[in-house]
């Protein structure tokens, strides 16, 4: 009788129960785990929010999954939510009261969704949400009238992502309730108008417009923004408002890839550190002002209808009011640009230059001398460019004395000034590919050399660790030649006919990267490389891996490439299998029956780069790939078709065989059927 009288009271609670059990925990089977006080319900297939998980959630992840529209009494489990995310659900709509008990929200991620369909009943969701920071509406197939839409009234948002969306114009209306906003993200969008956008937002410090189609940018006056990346458009100008007496707090300035036709104007206070303008067709044009050399042009450029309330404007071509103040730069990137001279003092005024990249341009001259390099500049890359010529004299190398990477590849250099590498204190690389300049002889480097030498002295360079000279036309390296040197990478690839000798010995110790590709060398001693770890032997004809590189334990890396190796004997291949991480080996003719060594890589550790490219031959010279190696029949390392080669005459001779004692044993037969084929009677 208690049991029964008990049954009534235990079905009146089961509805209490039903709802007290998600606020204790999450049922076993949840389709969610759980991390603290976040869930991950990621990639699940769900089709709206999970119920059962515990309310004390503070982050809820629902990516990847397939909720079209978050309802309003989705999250109403959940009121203590801080970040919710749902990016790549196919989410389209938000109801309008759905935030209702999300009082305390603050990050809301929403990115490649179609939230376009619903903008204008997910816009009175978002305005309930008054602690959101962060937003993020990427790829949401938004045009300018859904994002203003969404974006009204969201006072406290200092965070906005609004990348990959339509956005074609912006102006003033844009984002003027984003009094708090301090970080966005319009890049990749098809933008090509700005007009007063971000006037309201004097808190703004981070502005990302790449990958638009902006055509220039002028009347800049935002002096609160500290970084600014217009990137990847199409800004043939960009002027700096010059009537401003506050100092720009603009750190970073990227304009890279674009289509600017000349340095930018700049501030006339800034506080500019990077300056990346790589990928353009920039160029100075200081020399037209000289009636001497160009007795018809102008030394003037005029600019029309900046802005509706601006007059036009004459300026000179190169003025220092208008490219403003670069004396905190830092970083200046020039890569790819048609610059082919530095106007007089350029240089000397960016007093805190530490890394200058002019790498693919049109220098003829490097002067030290009259360019007055920062004593900060640590990199200095002029790589690929028409150098003919270095000038330097003593003072100007001693003030480079923090020069650490240079790099002068890929230039016309036949000389260098004496002793140029050699003062330079802290000197670590160098590169010196693809120029003409030799490497001197001991009776070459004596004192009272003179001031330009066709040569250059490596030795007793203390601090110098890296050396390129690939492709430099060296016939042969001097004994001498890095002595003293604590070398860790020496490149010496595309030098054909290059003689070494002995004069890597003195690297043995300190060596770790050796590149000799292209060098036609064979007999190398590669045993006392023992802090080997990658070693470039391409394209040197080689029938065989040299012995001596199974002595080096902690070789990681080696190129093979385009040789003449038809195998890898089976003890080389396991113990390079032993300590390598990558091996090249396409572009030989591996014999398609000797391939143990590719079984041997294959199952330890070591990755073949392109090894679906390694080919090899069968006996008819027919490719195929080392991979598919498995199907041919070999017997003790010979093709099946050796066999049938030898085979087949000696079958050919038995049938001959066969068929003269048949016949020297039945001649009557041949004798009948001579007559009846060729002695048939005639009509005649």
């Amino acid at each position: 009788m208690p049991a029964r009288g008990l049954t009534p009271l235990l079905f009146c609670l089961l509805p209490v129960w039903t709802i007290l059990t998600p606020a204790s925990g999450h049922p076993q089977h949840s389709p969610c785990s759980l991390e603290q006080q976040t869930a991950h319900c990621s990639n699940r297939k769900l089709s709206s929010v999970p119920v059962g998980l515990p309310g004390s959630l503070e982050e809820l992840q629902l990516n990847y999954n397939h909720i079209k529209t978050l309802q309003d009494d989705s999250l109403l489990l959940y009121p203590s939510l801080n970040t919710l995310s749902l990016a790549c659900s196919g989410l389209e709509k938000l109801e309008s009261n759905v935030f209702q008990a999300s009082r305390l929200l603050e990050s809301l991620n929403l990115p490649n969704n179609n939230l376009n369909i619903g903008y204008q009943e997910s816009s009175l969701a978002l305005r309930k949400v008054p602690r959101l920071q962060v937003l993020d509406l990427s790829g949401n197939k938004l045009n300018d009238e859904m994002a203003s839409t969404l974006l009204e009234n969201l006072t406290s948002l200092e965070y906005l992502n609004l990348s990959g969306n339509l956005l074609m114009r912006l102006d003033e209306t844009s984002f003027r309730d984003l009094h708090q906003l301090k970080d966005l993200d319009l890049s990749r969008n098809i933008m090509f108008e700005m007009d007063g956008a971000f006037d309201g937002n004097l808190k703004l410090r981070r502005l990302n417009l790449a990958f638009n189609y902006l055509p220039c940018l002028i009347d800049f006056h935002m002096t609160q923004l500290l970084v600014l990346n217009v990137s990847h458009n199409a800004v043939e100008w960009f002027i700096a408002r010059q009537d401003l007496n506050e100092t720009f707090q603009l750190e970073t300035l990227d304009l890279s890839h674009n289509k600017l036709l000349f340095f930018p104007f700049l501030p006339k206070r800034s506080n500019l550190q990077n300056l990346y303008l790589s990928h353009n067709i920039v160029r100075f044009y200081e020399h037209f002002a000289d009636n001497a050399t160009f007795p018809n042009s102008s030394s003037t450029v005029e600019f029309y209808n900046l802005k509706k309330h601006v007059s036009n404007v004459s300026a000179q071509l190169w003025d220092d009011s208008l490219h403003g103040d670069i004396s905190a730069v830092e970083i200046l990137d020039l890569r790819y640009n048609q610059v082919d001279y530095f106007p007089r003092g350029f240089i000397g005024k960016m007093s805190s230059l530490s890394r200058l990249h002019v790498g693919t341009n049109c220098l003829k001259t490097l002067n030290f001398t009259s360019e007055r390099f920062s004593g900060s500049l640590y990199e200095l890359d002029i790589s690929n460019n028409r150098l003919k010529q270095v000038l330097a004299d003593d003072g100007a190398l001693t003030n480079l004395d923090n020069l650490t990477y240079f790099n002068l590849s890929l230039n016309s250099l036949k000389e260098l000034p004496y002793g140029l590498f050699s003062s330079l204190p802290k000197i670590q690389s160098v590169d010196l590919s693809y120029n003409s300049v030799n490497i001197c002889r001991p009776e070459e480097a004596k004192v009272g050399a003179p001031s330009f030498s066709a040569c250059v002295d490596w030795s007793n360079i203390m601090s110098l660790r890296q050396l390129y000279l690939k492709g430099c036309n060296l016939e042969s390296i001097p004994a001498s030649a890095f002595t003293g040197l604590s070398l860790t990478h020496l490149e010496l690839s595309d030098n054909p006919g290059l003689v070494v000798q002995d004069s890597l010995q003195s690297l043995g110790g300190t060596l770790q990267h050796l590149g000799l590709g292209n060098t036609q060398v064979k007999d190398l001693e590669f045993s006392p490389f023992q802090s080997l770890r990658s070693l470039n032997l391409s394209r040197n004809s080689l029938l065989h891996i040299p012995s001596s590189i199974l002595n080096i334990e902690v070789l990681e890396v080696l190129d093979l490439r385009d040789n003449e190796l038809s195998t890898i004997p089976s003890g080389q291949a396991d113990t390079l299998a032993l300590t390598l991480q990558t091996v090249f080996l396409t572009g030989n003719p591996f014999d398609c029956c000797q391939t143990e060594w590719f079984k041997t890589f294959q199952t330890s550790a070591v990755n073949m780069a392109g090894q679906a490219e390694i080919l090899c031959e069968d006996l008819f010279h027919t490719t195929h790939r080392a991979l598919d190696s498995h199907r041919f029949l070999c017997f003790e390392g010979e093709s099946v078709l050796w066999y049938i080669l030898l085979l087949v005459p000696v079958c050919l001779f038995f049938v001959g065989v066969s068929i003269v004692v048949f016949l020297t044993f039945k001649p009557r037969m041949l004798q009948k059927s001579i007559k009846k084929k060729y002695l048939k009677p005639t009509s005649y």
